[in-house]
């Protein structure tokens, strides 16, 4: 059964948000791949989305937010993700930093680790659920060992009811997947080059005197 289709549009973004707040499951556009994603509170809501891919709970899940300010209400914010985070958000770095202590995130969405992945995406969909439910769990809409899906007719062939609504944001934008930089280490660990050059988050971090190691 195709799952309803909703407009990328603050109506949408209305409507995809009140499924969230249900506990269900969202898939969405972003500014790379489209993802699927669920609030991060949902009862069992990160294993639905392994199950939803039918894969294994083996990785772990980043957290798309509105704006940087959200990072701090989950993790540590040390000098290097602000620097990366100041120069490019919204965009194509992802930063993975500490979890705080307090947080109390389900060990579903980290592998059961002590560090998150964190990124504001250059998209108004994700971006404006953030806003809605909080820190968002995202991961790409497709199913374990097919390509991500281009846009709302590929999600719902693949995935089918397992989404509870698409908001259909056209075909997808692609592009290198985001730049991974593990913040929690000194000098910070490049994990993924992307989005951005491996030279750029160099000079970026060289500017408050922070090292990095390459790929």
């Amino acid at each position: 059964m195709t799952p309803p289709i909703l407009p990328d549009d603050p109506s949408g973004y209305a409507e995809a948000a009140s499924v969230l707040r249900a506990g269900g499951i969202v898939a969405l556009p972003t500014d790379t791949v489209y993802g699927i994603g669920v609030a991060l509170d949902a009862p069992r809501g990160i294993d639905r989305l392994f199950e939803a891919k039918r894969r294994p709970a083996d990785r772990a899940i980043m957290l798309l937010l509105e704006t940087p300010d959200q990072a701090r209400s989950v993790s540590a914010w040390p000098p290097a993700a602000v620097a990366l985070a100041e120069a490019f958000w919204p965009g194509g770095v992802t930063v993975v930093v500490d979890q705080l202590p307090g947080a109390n995130l389900p060990p579903e969405l980290t592998g059961g680790l002590p560090t998150i992945g964190l990124r504001m995406p250059d998209h108004a969909c994700p971006r404006a659920l953030a806003a809605a439910v909080g820190p968002l769990p995202v991961t790409s809409a497709n199913l374990s060992g097919l390509p991500p899906a281009r846009d709302a007719t590929e999600i719902a062939e693949q995935l089918g009811d397992a989404v509870d609504c698409i908001v259909d944001g056209g075909p997808a934008h692609g592009g290198p997947a985001s730049t991974v930089v593990d913040c929690t280490v000194d000098p910070v660990r490049i994990l993924r080059v992307g989005a951005v050059p491996e030279a750029a988050v160099a000079a970026c971090l060289r500017v408050i005197g922070v090292g990095i190691v390459g790929r």
